[in-house]
């Protein structure tokens, strides 16, 4: 103990196998929560929380019975990436956001997850599992519905929380069911050879791409897409929004190609937000050419990176 408190706090992060979330959540409620006029017990608990609707259920009503929902954070760790963090601020304190955030401006919305390697001996968990699993329905759909979301009541504060999270269920609630025609999958050669796999004709799913409708007045018509995969080419993850043909350009310049210009936040490595915005090419000619208005975290805030 520590001389002169008389309140601790005490915090669970449960950094174990899914499979044991609930048995050792029921010996923390046993052995070590405490009064409240002591100071708070919480638990936090990662994805996955669950494996399918039914796991997903059953876990939940273990926990909801032992504790009320003050004591339970499910959190999702890319949550508290810098890059997502400021979606919010990027799109809700920059007045030219707003104006251009919608099906009338905006082609298309991009999530792309890569990895440069495969399961590395962590096939026996991820194959239970899945891209999908791993970084779809988690990682990746929780950037979009920051993207997607309307503005919620309040963004900062001890009422942030419940708003965010009520206007990203609204978005989650207008997407409509994904058809077959919608996804790809795939799996890249030689995964079943990670010796941790027991099933070596597994049909587990690596590479995974879906299309989504989000029916809403702001986002009809406009594909979100979502696509991660292991063992490709380079490590990445992105958010790419792609806006619309600027009007008439096939006719103010003709017989050039005029690039769509992009946001671009990219979440990993070296997080950076740019622009791609079309400028005259150098030299006489008045062709137009993609460029990129640029910031990048680890040099314009170079003291807060460099730790």
């Amino acid at each position: 103990e520590t001389p002169g408190l008389d309140q601790y706090n005490r915090l669970f992060y449960f950094a174990i196998p899914p499979n044991v979330f609930a048995e050792t959540s029921l010996a923390i409620k046993e052995t070590s929560m405490q009064d409240e006029s002591k100071g708070f017990s919480r638990l936090i608990i990662e994805k996955p929380f669950g494996r399918d609707l039914e796991s997903f259920e059953e876990l939940n009503a273990t926990l909801s019975k032992h504790f009320n929902e003050d004591h339970l954070f499910r959190i999702d760790h890319y949550l508290g990436k810098e890059m997502v963090q400021n979606m919010s601020v990027l799109r809700f304190s920059n007045t030219w956001f707003e104006q251009v955030w919608d099906k009338d401006n905006i082609q298309c919305v991009m999530f792309t997850f890569k990895e440069p390697f495969g399961t590395d001996g962590r096939g026996g968990y991820f194959d239970k599992y899945g891209i999908i699993r791993d970084i779809l329905q988690n990682h990746l759909l929780q950037v979009l519905t920051l993207v997607a979301m309307e503005t919620p009541v309040v963004l900062d504060g001890p009422r942030s929380g419940k708003a965010i999270r009520d206007a990203k269920v609204a978005v989650l609630n207008a997407i409509s069911e994904i058809q077959l025609e919608d996804s790809v999958l795939g799996q890249y050669e030689g995964y079943a050879d990670d010796p941790t796999i027991e099933n070596k004709d597994t049909n587990c799913p690596t590479f995974a791409m879906l299309k989504l409708n989000i029916n809403t007045p702001r986002w009809a018509g406009v594909p979100f897409i979502l696509k991660a995969g292991k063992a490709l080419n380079e490590r990445k993850a992105e958010i790419r929004v792609q806006f619309r043909d600027a009007p008439a350009a096939s006719f103010l310049f003709p017989g050039q190609d005029v690039p769509r210009n992009e946001l671009v936040m990219r979440m990993q490595p070296n997080e950076a937000v740019y622009m791609k915005t079309n400028v005259k090419s150098p030299g006489f000619a008045s062709k137009p050419i993609q460029s990129e208005l640029e910031v990048n975290y680890d040099t314009r805030f170079f003291c807060t990176y460099s730790g």
